[in-house]
């Protein structure tokens, strides 16, 4: 290096300079060929490297390499070769201002760090891009979770090594520094901490997936989750309206997960219809005319394509009550989604409503000022 500024210096004299001005002269052509370089590297990388890193894994039949050395990753982490060339010929450039090479330095180095945090952040978010299902299993929802503590804790060592450099001191000396604050930090990030053990709890014991359908009374989401982060989990409801709710929200209180019922392909329905006592009689044959619908109702029920035979739809006798007589009609039907399942169900009870009265049944019905219609 020596050799090189020498000789630099030298042609500069050989063009008729003189003086002071050789230094200047002679630095300034120090700093553009330390800019060249720097230029030539990350060109180098960003034309030649990628495209031979990308060749190379698009061969490969496992799909791990494509996501792990994406071209987003690779040119992130190539925005850093370019500072590091210049930080390493630095003290060759500035070899007479100290001063300048310091903060040109210091400068460099904070660069260097944000982009290198940069880079682990964006290839621990390119670890996501390897589920392949649209419902994460509890690993992959671990790994998930996993994903946002691994990017808080890169951000945390970067803050730390960037106000180091700042102020001059070693970083091993503000980590060993940081047990003093660590009260202070665990107030100022305890909804974090509180949404980390939250989602660890929610992922570890296989409560909630991408995907799943769910209801949170409290929080008035009924809809597919979307998303599942450390602080957040976005529930996109069935009128599209998006609901945020906190981890920690799903985890102390209560919520509805309709997987199973999805997982069964069937959906389960209970209604209850009341009838007025005194419609109630013996046949000829001595059997209960509400027997005989009851029994009829088990029998419609197994024959209708709309519900599933072999969950063995139920009517049964319930417990009597002011209203009347109780029946109490279980089935499944096919039908999952809202409006199929509802309409189903519908067409259901309307039957059971009409063909009452073919066993000379009556529905408890009151009126004002009037107990029973006859």
């Amino acid at each position: 290096m020596e050799e090189i500024q020498t000789w630099i210096e030298q042609l500069v004299e050989a063009c008729g300079v003189t003086g002071d001005a050789v230094n200047f002269v002679t630095h300034g052509i120090l700093v553009v060929v330390a800019f060249a370089l720097a230029f030539l590297a990350g060109w180098l990388c960003r034309k030649l490297l990628i495209p031979l890193v990308l060749k190379l894994t698009s061969k490969t039949e496992a799909r791990w390499d494509d996501v792990m050395l994406s071209e987003r990753v690779l040119l992130s982490a190539c925005s850093i070769v370019p500072a590091v060339v210049i930080w390493q010929l630095l003290p060759w450039t500035f070899y007479d201002f100290p001063v300048i090479r310091e903060m040109l330095a210091r400068l460099t180095a904070i660069y260097i760090t944000v982009m290198s945090a940069r880079t682990v952040i964006v290839f621990t978010d390119s670890l996501k891009q390897l589920e392949s299902k649209s419902q994460r299993s509890a690993r992959q929802q671990y790994m998930h979770t996993l994903c946002g503590v691994l990017k808080i804790i890169v951000i945390f060592i970067a803050v730390i090594v960037v106000v180091a450099i700042i102020i001059d001191k070693n970083p091993a000396t503000l980590f060993a520094g940081l047990g003093a604050a660590s009260a202070i930090l665990m107030l100022a990030f305890q909804d974090t901490i509180k949404g980390l053990v939250a989602g660890i709890r929610l992922t570890s014991n296989d409560m909630l997936h991408v995907g799943d359908w769910i209801t949170v009374p409290s929080a008035g989401a009924n809809g597919r989750v979307e998303d599942i982060t450390l602080t957040t989990v976005k529930v996109r409801n069935f009128d599209n309206t998006i609901v945020t709710i906190a981890p920690q929200t799903l985890v102390d209180g209560s919520f509805q997960n309709w997987i199973g019922m999805e997982q069964n392909q069937g959906r389960k329905q209970s209604r209850r219809i009341y009838f007025d006592f005194r419609s109630i009689h013996l046949d000829d044959d001595g059997t209960a005319n509400i027997t005989k619908f009851r029994q009829h109702l088990e029998q419609w029920l197994s024959d209708n394509p709309k519900v599933m035979a072999d969950k063995n739809p139920l009517v049964r006798q319930a417990e009597a009550s002011q209203g009347g007589c109780c029946l109490e009609l279980t089935f499944w039907l096919y039908a999952q989604a809202w409006n199929d399942f509802e309409h189903d169900t519908a067409d259901i009870m309307e039957y059971v409503f009409a063909a009452s009265n073919n066993y000379g049944l009556r529905i408890y019905q009151q009126f004002p000022n009037q107990d029973v219609e006859h």
